[in-house]
């Protein structure tokens, strides 16, 4: 389209809040309330609330016969997919590729380093004014497996670098090279996970990874691996993990959880060996300047008919 056609742009930033976007464009604030900015028919561009859950993002979908593209601000799109039927067809997916990395790979990072040098047990240990002294596993030379290599993975590698981890294992859906070295196939998986003593799940929730850290996949980690979620909580079955939790042959840190919000009374809550944090691997200070800089450039893009980044599908 060109920039002399207006469109809706449905944002869930004020316009003025956004710097550098292109003129001829009516700009549309909704960040998810329950009283639409004006007619869903009439919106072209759609940028997803972020962090509002699928039943409030998929909402306006099925009214929003003129869209073109949907923008969502996070990585996955597993929280958008239950409307893209409602719309249709050639109306483009985007998915927020270069906003979350940063963020992602610091609170995986610190995930990990939390875990292995026991820091919950030292916060407990001051509340309790206990000194909790003794030897700690370190990350140094550990054996480091990094499922789902995509962006974030990659950006996790980046911050392991300094660690001196003894080998970093890498698996995405395909096989490929990088500069770094080999990416398996996610056929390997199960060849390789019996060798970590760190294993990071960064990959997008579809068939092939739902439930895919299961009772047998848990069983081939050695005693005292440590697993690591900062992708979707259905990528691992909660009841195979809290069993073994449970036995104490294994331990996790956990960003997402499946249910999620983690309900209170939930066995995860107090699962020995387990670090739970809400949800906050995208959501920093990171995320708003990098979101912002993203919705201007995919604007100026579409308002210039040119054709749009980090696009994951197209509708049928």
């Amino acid at each position: 389209m060109s920039a002399e056609v207006s469109a809706d742009v449905w944002l869930p930033f004020r316009e003025d809040e956004v710097p550098g976007l292109p003129g001829g464009l009516d700009y549309r604030f909704w960040d998810g309330g329950p009283d639409f900015p004006a007619d869903p028919a009439d919106c072209a561009f759609y940028v997803v609330p972020y962090m509002k859950g699928a039943d409030v993002g998929v909402r306006p979908m099925p009214e929003m016969t003129s869209v073109r593209a949907v923008q969502t601000l996070s990585a996955g799109i597993d929280h958008v997919q239950g409307g893209l039927t409602s719309l249709p067809s050639g109306v483009q997916l985007c998915n927020a590729r270069g906003v979350h990395e940063a963020s992602t790979a610091e609170l995986t990072l610190a995930l990990i380093l939390a875990s292995l040098r026991g820091i919950p047990g030292f916060v407990r240990g001051q509340e309790s004014e206990e000194w909790r002294s003794g030897f700690y596993p370190a990350l140094a030379d550990k054996n480091v497996l990094i499922v789902g290599y995509g962006s974030i993975g990659s950006a996790i590698e980046d911050r392991l670098a300094p660690f001196e981890c003894a080998r970093v294992v890498r698996v995405a859906r395909s096989a490929r090279t990088t500069a770094r070295g080999p990416v398996h196939p996610l056929t390997e998986l199960s060849a390789l996970l019996p060798d970590a003593d760190v294993v990071i799940l960064s990959t997008p929730l579809n068939e092939a990874t739902r439930g895919l850290a299961n009772a047998a996949f848990l069983a081939r980690l050695k005693d005292g691996a440590l697993l690591v979620n900062v992708a979707r909580g259905a990528v691992v079955d909660t009841k195979a993990l809290l069993a073994e939790l449970e036995s104490g042959r294994i331990t996790a840190a956990l960003d997402v959880t499946d249910p999620e919000p983690l309900p209170q009374g939930h066995p995860l809550w107090h699962a020995p060996g387990v670090l739970v944090s809400p949800h906050v691997g995208g959501s920093t200070s990171a995320f708003w300047p990098r979101a912002k800089r993203l919705l201007a450039a995919q604007l100026t893009r579409f308002a210039a008919g040119v054709p749009l980044e980090n696009v994951v599908l197209t509708t049928d």
